[in-house]
């Protein structure tokens, strides 16, 4: 046997070796086992009113499991990052003045979609910074991935994700036979969540609203439809029309609070004032005090439509990033106590030039989009451990003035 006819013997079961290794199935049999996986869910999509021409074209060049979302999925999310570093990365100077951009190109459809809806255009503004940065997400190949083939994945070889993902991958298969996006563009994130505020299949199926009246409900590339479907989540999950999230405030020293639920009045009587010295302008609605950092950073009193945000994301500091970040692109000020950092703050451009600088070195790889991440905090440690400083990682002046004397 010549060395050309080994070798192209050998290559198939090299590259499913490789699929296997990287996707954490059996050696050689990865990219089989996913194939037999598909095959018998075809059944299970068929019987549950997938038809045979719609599942074969989703699957048409979905041949073998994607590794990048299995690793994705295995990942653990960093529960003990700093509370600061969070909102520095999403309620930042670029992220509120691409909002008031825009609130002013958009304005026609929100003027429309708050008439509706009766959801604050502000706070579908700062859902849609958060989940796409206005959009700009979906135009980066490296993140959006086929969903068929991701939530594929996932039902086959993620045993944490397995039923959410065949739940999901049901659900945009019929988003594909209804018509509302063509396979080639039904993209989304590893996890399968897609368009421009980032809906899962299921709750797409539930809340998609068709706006623009083009007969798709489409939040790939249809702003209208993509705010109007996020403005829907929210109203049907009880979204109170008028009403703010909650309230920046300041505790008097050497008090305890109730824990649950109380009148904007009784908190007053308690000695709870606003941040900002002014009044609380309804004060029979209820709120539950909040502290992020306990006393030593900004403390909340949180509103029930604190809680609807928490519909769309289950997690404090998402919806607490959105409330803040939606009053500033709506015009009011930021934080009167600002978060505990341990140095002083850069600005965004600052941050900015911190990247580049690092680039510039050869410590930093990735973007230079002034969003401080797992990369540039590694970037900032090793040009600290270089420089004598401590290596704490953070964006500091301190750094920044290292950076700018080399």
């Amino acid at each position: 046997m010549s060395a050309s006819s080994i070798a192209r013997r050998i290559a198939p079961i090299l590259a499913a070796a490789l699929i296997a290794a990287l996707a954490g199935g059996t050696p050689a049999r990865a990219d089989q086992g996913f194939r037999h996986w598909v095959a018998s869910f075809r059944v299970v999509a068929l019987a549950h009113g997938v038809s045979r021409s719609t599942f074969d074209r989703a699957f048409r060049n979905v041949t073998e499991p994607d590794p990048e979302v299995l690793e994705k999925s295995r990942a653990q999310p960093e529960f003990n990052a700093p509370v600061w570093n969070y909102f520095d990365n999403r309620v930042q100077e670029q992220s509120i003045a691409d909002g008031k951009k825009m609130a002013a190109k958009w304005r026609p459809w929100l003027d429309r979609i708050e008439q509706r809806y009766g959801v604050s255009r502000y706070v579908l503004l700062a859902i849609w910074s958060m989940e796409s940065n206005y959009g700009e997400t979906l135009k980066n190949d490296k993140v959006m991935r086929n969903v068929i083939r991701s939530l594929a994945t996932l039902g086959y070889g993620s045993e944490r994700y397995s039923s959410f993902a065949r739940k999901q991958l049901l659900a945009a298969l019929k988003i594909l036979q209804r018509g509302d996006i063509d396979e080639r563009h039904l993209t989304g994130s590893w996890a399968g969540a897609m368009g421009q505020t980032q809906f899962i299949p299921t709750s797409y199926e539930i809340y998609g609203v068709d706006m623009d009246g083009n007969g798709r409900r489409d939040i790939w590339t249809s702003v209208p439809d993509a705010l109007a479907t996020t403005a829907n989540l929210l109203a049907r999950n009880g979204w109170q029309t008028g009403k703010t999230w909650g309230y920046e405030v300041k505790l008097p020293a050497g008090r305890k609070f109730p824990a649950g639920f109380e009148s904007l009045d009784k908190w007053a009587a308690l000695g709870v004032t606003r941040a900002n010295g002014k009044d609380f302008p309804r004060g029979s609605d209820r709120a539950t005090l909040r502290l992020p950092e306990g006393r030593d950073g900004p403390v909340f009193l949180m509103l029930k439509n604190f809680f609807v945000i928490k519909k769309y994301n289950n997690a404090d500091r998402y919806a607490l990033a959105v409330g803040l970040l939606a009053d500033q692109i709506a015009g009011y000020g930021g934080l009167v106590q600002d978060w505990d950092r341990p140095f002083v703050k850069l600005s965004f451009d600052e941050r900015r030039e911190l990247q580049k600088r690092l680039l510039a070195l050869g410590y930093y790889d990735g973007k230079i989009d002034g969003r401080i991440g797992d990369g540039s905090r590694d970037a900032i440690r090793a040009f600290q451990a270089q420089a004598g400083l401590s290596q704490d990682g953070n964006p500091s002046q301190k750094v920044l003035s290292s950076l700018r004397q080399r």
